[in-house]
């Protein structure tokens, strides 16, 4: 039986997803009939021609799996983009860097506004490892945005190697790491993995290494306690070297990320002793991972406290933390939500973006923001209700 009934996929979907149900067995069996579920979890989601990101089929909006903030509107957009003048003009000759591009929604609204306000970067990079989506990109910018906004933008293989100054921005990206999962039984601690059996994919555990069990004795010395015996739950271990790779190059600027997650406190609380892993499938949440691979998205909460641990290790300096509702309401949502609208429709369109942002049961609370920052004072970009404190 189907969890949450999920509604069945097309014939050619299905087709897709058992032919790469067959492929991730032939990995199994090559790997010692066994793999990390993050090894597991990086091939659904990236494998080439198969994996969610890198296969053909809509992610985002109503006709996909779920929508992310820029797909409600402009009002994201325009809004980082006023947080992010008041970083980069003070820079003068700088650029932005997009993790991940989506649908290439973000991109638009940020260039069209950051033009509107006058200021336009050097080049706007997208690093986006989806040939698929890199080509909905590619079209989406070449046919709304002008021809010299276009021009600055470049598709990139690989993070820069040569030193830039400006923002690197990244929404929903961390959140799509590939998350080591681990149970406690005994004291000891466990790995999970995922093996073949009855010719279903399952999880089976094995004795974590010394990485994985360094990784957690931080977490529960932070924590000051040990987690319970049968608590399952995940952690970032490549998070460090993941973050030192993306921001090495950034000379002088602000890494931003805005994902849903935690604390590190709320993180690991009795009451989610399964973990944080959550599936997405037509816009229905489930926890079976092993539903359909290929065409499901996975993704694991995001422990915030951990990415301000990681980035200080890279080099950089907390610049703040708060929720997204603070974040957008203290950079001018207000005023963007006040600007003259084209009619009784837009308006109606624009409060109803606004509210999913910023209230409590929507993304306001759920979804949290942080800066990192290298040789600026991004500070003020989170004055409004900063809860660095928290982490």
């Amino acid at each position: 039986m189907l969890p949450m009934n999920l509604p069945e996929p097309a014939v050619e979907a299905r087709a897709h997803s058992e032919r790469f149900v067959e492929q991730l067995r032939a990995v199994i069996a090559a790997e010692g009939g066994a793999i990390p579920f993050s090894r597991y979890m990086e091939l659904a989601l990236y494998a080439p021609g198969f994996g969610y990101y890198s296969a053909g089929a809509t992610k985002f909006g109503a006709s996909g799996d779920f929508i992310t903030a820029p797909e409600l509107g402009s009002l994201f957009a325009r809004t980082v983009a006023n947080a992010a003048i008041r970083l980069l003009r003070p820079l003068g000759e700088a650029d932005v860097l997009e993790l991940g591009g989506g649908s290439g929604a973000f991109a638009e609204g940020m260039l069209t506004h950051l033009a509107e306000l006058d200021w336009r970067p050097g080049r706007y990079m997208i690093l986006e490892p989806s040939a698929d989506l890199r080509q909905r990109q590619q079209q989406r910018l070449r046919e709304r945005l002008t021809a010299d906004l276009f021009a600055r933008v470049e598709w990139l293989d690989q993070l820069p190697e040569q030193g830039w100054s400006g923002l690197l921005f990244a929404n929903e990206v961390l959140d799509a790491l590939p998350v080591t999962r681990f149970v406690k039984r005994q004291g000891e601690v466990m790995e999970l993995y995922v093996e073949v059996r009855e010719q279903q994919l399952r999880l089976t555990e094995r004795a974590a290494d010394s990485m994985l069990i360094a990784a957690l004795q931080k977490v529960e010395q932070t924590l000051g306690r040990s987690l319970p015996d049968g608590y399952v739950s995940e952690l970032l271990v490549q998070l460090p070297w993941w973050l030192q790779a993306v921001t090495g190059s950034l000379q002088r600027g602000l890494a931003l990320f805005i994902d849903y997650g935690y604390t590190r406190r709320e993180y690991y609380l009795d009451e989610r002793s399964q973990g944080t892993l959550v599936c997405h499938y037509r816009h229905r949440a489930h926890a079976d991972p092993f539903i359909w691979p290929g065409l499901n998205d996975i993704s694991s909460f995001v422990d915030f406290t951990a990415v301000a641990e990681a980035g200080l290790a890279a080099g950089l300096e907390l610049a703040g933390f708060c929720s997204q509702a603070s974040f957008l309401l203290g950079n001018g949502l207000e005023q963007e939500l006040a600007a003259p609208a084209a009619d009784e429709r837009e308006q109606r369109a624009r409060n109803e973006e606004a509210r999913k942002l910023v209230l409590p049961g929507e993304m306001g609370e759920r979804f949290r923001v942080i800066g990192l920052e290298r040789g600026v004072d991004a500070s003020a970009l989170f004055a409004f209700g900063d809860l660095s404190g928290r982490l």
